[in-house]
């Protein structure tokens, strides 16, 4: 929604960090990924063993790429159609160029070995999406399939078959600022503590989220005005959860909606997803009252 001039002076004045497109991969839920389908560790051992990978036989990677080739696009407008396809290849569209491109690609198992010691013949690897650990995002899967044709076909992986989509991926223009690098939790610029911005520029996605967001940053303005120290929400509300979100140092930054995968875990595990969800949340009405009390 950002005016060609003004984002190009946004532009200018931090350094290039505005995405003029929004394609993310699909988030899950760490407690629905099926770890008996699974095996943790890095290509060829190099890292810190964060990833998650899930692999397919011969027979599961056919299947999948069948079925990813014939599954049902979302519409892309005219105007998002050269930016989306130049910044970031789509799942589908690579699979396009022949069955076995995403074995070379995305799903190449080179440098990963199973509990077995052998390589399998494709693997998915998932990343955390937040230090919880509570999200895992499926790597290099950008995609512009229907949401209910995302389910359907990224399940076809064994460790994902129960899979909670905590966010499907999207493709559509968005101006949004590399937040990391540039906003405090707070909303505000790092360096320019009296410069503040609010809606989708600042990488929370979603009508709700963006006046939330505004919100926020006009709570810090009246801080501030009132000589007390700027508030920041607590992790546990889906508002101090969005405000993280936007803050914590992240090469691969992308937009983040409102869901229950970027609160705070609670202390003890509840394995029924409705229980957890109803716990979550009031959890969160508790800690706002608590913080409207004040």
């Amino acid at each position: 929604m950002t005016s060609d001039a003004l984002s190009k002076d946004i532009q200018d004045k931090f350094g290039g960090e505005l995405h003029f497109f929004d394609a993310s991969a699909p988030i899950v839920s760490a407690e629905s990924i099926d770890y008996a389908c699974a095996f943790t560790g890095d290509r060829y051992g190099k890292g810190t063993g964060d990833y998650i990978n899930c692999p397919l036989t011969k027979e599961e990677y056919y299947a999948f790429v069948d079925e990813l080739l014939n599954a049902e696009r979302a519409h892309l407008h005219e105007f998002e159609k050269g930016e989306i396809f130049e910044g970031c290849m789509p799942i589908e569209v690579m699979a396009s160029r022949g069955k076995d491109t995403l074995r070379f690609g995305t799903l190449k198992p080179v440098g990963l070995f199973g509990e077995d010691g052998k390589r399998p013949y494709a693997v998915l690897q998932l990343r955390k999406e937040n230090e919880t650990g509570t999200a895992y995002n499926l790597v290099g899967f950008q995609t512009n399939l229907k949401f209910p044709e995302q389910k359907r076909v990224f399940s076809m992986f064994p460790a994902l078959k129960n899979a909670e989509f905590l966010r499907y991926g999207v493709m559509h223009r968005n101006t949004y600022l590399h937040a990391p690098s540039v906003l405090s939790a707070d909303f505000s610029v790092t360096n320019k503590r009296n410069l503040f911005f609010a809606g989708q520029i600042t990488g929370v996605e979603g009508y709700v989220e963006s006046a939330a967001s505004g919100l926020m940053a006009a709570i810090a303005i009246a801080d501030e005005l009132a000589g007390k120290p700027r508030r920041v929400f607590p992790k546990e509300t889906v508002c101090g959860a969005l405000q993280a979100h936007i803050s914590t140092p992240c090469k691969d930054f992308q937009p983040m909606n409102a869901n229950f995968g970027i609160l705070a875990p609670l202390p003890t595990r509840i394995k029924d997803k409705k229980e957890r969800y109803a716990a979550l949340s009031r959890r969160a009405i508790e800690r706002i009252k608590s913080i409207s009390e004040e």
